[in-house]
């Protein structure tokens, strides 16, 4: 067994995408050198375990760790839970009390939602990192500690240091080292394995027979993007093993659960597992729906502002996508099969949706590409098969 896997066995951590295990190869390694660590990831996608291995596996794995949630601290008293206070130094302050950077001492602190710090309290972190020396508050004794700084945040931070929420110093102090974690979308397979993982362990918990999976709830599973990823996962497959214990999840059980954003093409997604004809069929209906919802929404405001119909110039544009309203008002692209959205072939409307999307981009198959959400090598060959003319004056030919 080699190191990886035996810290994936210590902190229970489901997953074999190349992301996550060099995420996990990336914190072992930079463990037992003392230095500042900054982990980024989206909410819910596992931040919290990587300071944990890092504290494991350095040198001050015998002293203490502490874990503060940055973001959960009302901003006037943040100062005096990581300095601490003297008596009487505000309202309350009953007593001299230590910070958790005296506690830590000689140990590690992990200081998640970093980005959630005020600017004051950011000043105070600098200099922690730069010398090692901190007050109290009420107090004009400086103070030493030593310990390990490691950081976590689901903020873009240079995007904050541009709006000048937080301090480009403190920034490049506390990013030393970064250490990605990939967000559950971008794992594959691992959506299949956590979700068995946290049906066994709910099972195993309270008792009750243990729920299965269809081969298309895997399937939707892989397909969805998982906006909260492995928290919101873990809270799906709760529910599911509480009111359908001991049987088959099945794709409509499944989708019920799963809010999709009908908005924009966000909630879908596909994987090396799931890039075939199929998948990218139903991104480009789900595509389809959306445009078809935004321009009845446009039309109907166009037809109350002219007096009617009569006089709207949506008429006669883009009329394949607008006529056949789907027989519900949010339809599941996941669920309804091609034949019950309308007469339009499938053919006609992926070829209607590249032009339109070539037609935006003036021809530019890149940005063309990353809206429709599919390679540039699928476009290709999209133009190919649906028989777009890229000479076409519209798409800047």
């Amino acid at each position: 067994m080699d190191e990886i896997d035996k810290v994936k066995q210590r902190f229970s951590i489901i997953g074999n995408s190349r992301a996550l295990l060099e995420a996990i190869g990336r914190a072992v390694k930079v463990a037992p050198i003392d230095l500042s660590v900054l982990v980024t990831g989206e909410s819910g996608s596992g931040k919290e375990f990587f300071p944990k291995i890092i504290h494991a596996y350095g040198s001050r794995k015998h002293k203490k760790y502490i874990a503060v949630n940055c973001g959960a601290i009302p901003e006037g008293t943040i100062d005096s839970e990581l300095f601490g206070h003297e008596k009487g130094s505000f309202t309350g302050a009953i007593s001299t009390r230590k910070g958790y950077f005296e506690e830590a001492d000689g140990g590690t602190i992990f200081l998640d939602e970093v980005a959630e710090l005020p600017l004051t309290t950011q000043a105070r972190l600098l200099r922690v990192l730069e010398t090692g020396e901190f007050l109290k508050v009420g107090s004009s004794v400086v103070q030493k500690t030593d310990i390990r700084i490691v950081a976590a945040t689901n903020v873009n931070l240079l995007k904050a240091v541009e709006k000048g929420k937080f301090r480009e110093d403190l920034y490049y102090r506390l990013s030393t080292v970064v250490i990605n974690v990939p967000p559950l979308h971008d794992r594959g397979d691992d959506v299949i394995l956590l979700a068995r993982k946290f049906a066994a362990d709910f099972a195993e918990k309270y008792v009750m027979p243990a729920i299965t999976f269809s081969e298309d709830a895997k399937r939707a599973m892989l397909l969805y993007r998982w906006p909260g990823n492995v928290r919101q996962l873990k809270n799906v497959v709760e529910q599911l093993a509480l009111f359908n214990a001991g049987e088959e999840i099945r794709r409509d059980s499944l989708m019920e659960l799963l809010p999709l954003d009908y908005s924009r093409n966000a909630s879908l997604v596909t994987t090396d597992k799931t890039k075939s004809y199929e998948a990218e069929r139903e991104m480009l209906w789900q595509l389809i729906y959306s445009m078809r919802h935004e321009l009845n929404e446009i039309s109907k405001k166009l037809s109350n502002a002219g007096g009617g119909p009569e006089n709207n110039p949506m008429n006669g544009v883009t009329q394949s996508l607008i006529k056949y309203e789907p027989p519900r008002e949010k339809i599941n692209v996941l669920e309804t099969p091609a034949e019950e959205v309308g007469a339009i072939s499938l053919e006609q409307a992926e070829k209607e949706v590249v032009e339109a999307a070539l037609r935006r981009n003036k021809g530019n198959k890149k940005l063309t590409a990353e809206q429709l959400n599919i390679s540039s090598r699928t476009l290709y060959r999209k133009i190919h098969e649906l028989g777009i003319d890229m000479t076409n004056e519209e798409f800047g030919g």
